[in-house]
């Protein structure tokens, strides 16, 4: 190996322990602040309103949860592939609404949430939060 190729995987080798370390960190600080007592109390607030928009929404958007499940039932894709991206992985919530729902119908995301309730939220979340 000659020495600018030793001296570029170096290079490489810290850059890739700097951005390990800069994500262990930044993890901590997000459990750190996720396991605030008044995070969590927030959090349980957001999820109880949440869950009765859902509520109050169900039988209007009903429709639309059933034309996901039938559609995942047959294996739509080309249906599939117009509903709404949105998400909120960690409860297991899926956005069961036309793709740009949230501008033209001025809805939140709706679904159902991972034990079948109605469920809507705004915004998405990635799927480990």
């Amino acid at each position: 190996m000659t020495a600018p190729e030793e001296e570029r995987r170096v290079q490489d080798a810290v850059r890739r322990h700097a951005r390990a370390r800069a994500f262990a960190e930044a993890g901590d600080v997000i459990s750190a602040v996720l396991s605030d007592p008044g995070v969590q109390a927030a959090r349980e607030r957001v999820e109880a309103a949440e869950t009765e928009l859902g509520l109050e929404l169900c039988a209007r958007l009903q429709p639309f949860q059933d034309r996901y499940d039938q559609a995942v039932a047959e294996g739509d894709a080309a249906r599939l592939a117009e509903v709404c991206a949105g998400k909120h992985g960690r409860w297991g919530r899926i956005c069961v609404l036309p793709d740009g729902h949230e501008t033209s119908m001025e809805e939140p995301h709706w679904g159902l949430n991972s034990e079948g309730r109605p469920i809507a939220w705004v915004g998405s979340a990635p799927d480990d939060w």
